[in-house]
């Protein structure tokens, strides 16, 4: 409950006073720790884990917040984000919305498999929250670039309701309704993508 409490106190702050920028040298000063499984300057090579370089400053303090409070659960970040202060939160989140993005360099080998995805991302409208070219905005998160098995695997988990914190709501109705096939087209469209 505490926690909870936290989080909700953290939100209204955010929606109460104007945005104070947060302190990007700070913030990486405190992404040391984050590198060890999110990769130098964002850019993750660790399987099933995404990239956080280029992500929306507001996405990142969200997603920060859900971790501390619990309401989004993952065992690695619950110990990194225990003690983080609003203002380090605030910090990580201008800290990498301020690095360049991943790039996929690879050609796309299954242009067919991102001609469905795209297909899929048009008529399940993932433009109207995450941008015409995907690079996210506020508290959407960026997905053009994102690595392909974390993708896969955060659409299955919002399909499950495993997944929770944020606009869920939104993501489960979508999620819910894609099949295996459309998710694997998705997840390959979109991470070889390079949204600005």
């Amino acid at each position: 409950m505490t926690r909870l409490l936290a989080a909700l106190s953290f939100c209204f702050s955010l929606l109460a006073s104007p945005l104070v920028a947060g302190d990007i040298e700070a913030g990486k000063a405190k992404a040391g720790v984050c590198a060890i499984c999110h990769g130098e300057n964002g850019i993750s090579k660790m399987e099933y884990t995404p990239s956080l370089a280029g992500q929306p400053d507001l996405y990142i303090q969200w997603q920060l917040v859900f971790f501390r409070a619990g309401t989004r659960e993952n065992a690695s970040m619950r110990s990194v984000v225990e003690d983080l202060s609003n203002e380090d939160i605030r910090n990580l989140g201008a800290y990498f919305a301020s690095l360049p993005p991943m790039k996929n360099p690879k050609p796309d080998e299954k242009p067919e498999l991102s001609r469905k995805g795209a297909e899929a991302a048009v008529g399940r409208r993932c433009a109207s929250c995450h941008t015409d070219s995907f690079a996210g905005t506020k508290a959407t998160a960026r997905l053009a670039g994102q690595r392909e098995e974390y993708l896969i695997k955060a659409l299955n988990e919002f399909k499950s309701g495993q997944r929770s914190g944020g606009a869920m709501a939104a993501m489960a109705d979508v999620a819910y309704q894609l099949s295996e096939e459309e998710i694997y087209a998705l997840a390959h469209y979109l991470a070889h993508l390079n949204g600005e």
